[in-house]
């Protein structure tokens, strides 16, 4: 399976995907400033998310991802995506 350009097609409102977010990086916890570099995380594509017109809509533009726990990310930060896999048969 190839990866998707978010500039060529955008996932479905609502549907959980892997992201590709170059140099995402992830702040270990109990460690004072130690990281690790995740590239490919979860999230959900949210359409429209911004209203037209809000401070964040002009800045971000209208859609948002939607991760799991604090990896949210702004429209711009994902550059491609892949649907989720299937479930393992048995």
């Amino acid at each position: 399976m190839n990866w998707i350009k978010v500039s060529n097609q955008l996932p479905e409102d609502q549907q959980r995907i892997l992201a590709f977010v170059p140099g995402n990086k992830v702040f270990l916890p109990g460690k004072s400033g130690e990281f690790e570099l995740r590239e490919v995380i979860v999230l959900r594509f949210l359409k429209d998310f911004y209203p037209e017109g809000s401070e964040k809509f002009i800045k971000h533009g209208p859609h948002f991802w939607q991760g799991e726990g604090n990896s949210n990310h702004f429209f711009k930060d994902v550059t491609h995506w892949l649907p989720m896999p299937a479930k393992p048969s048995e």
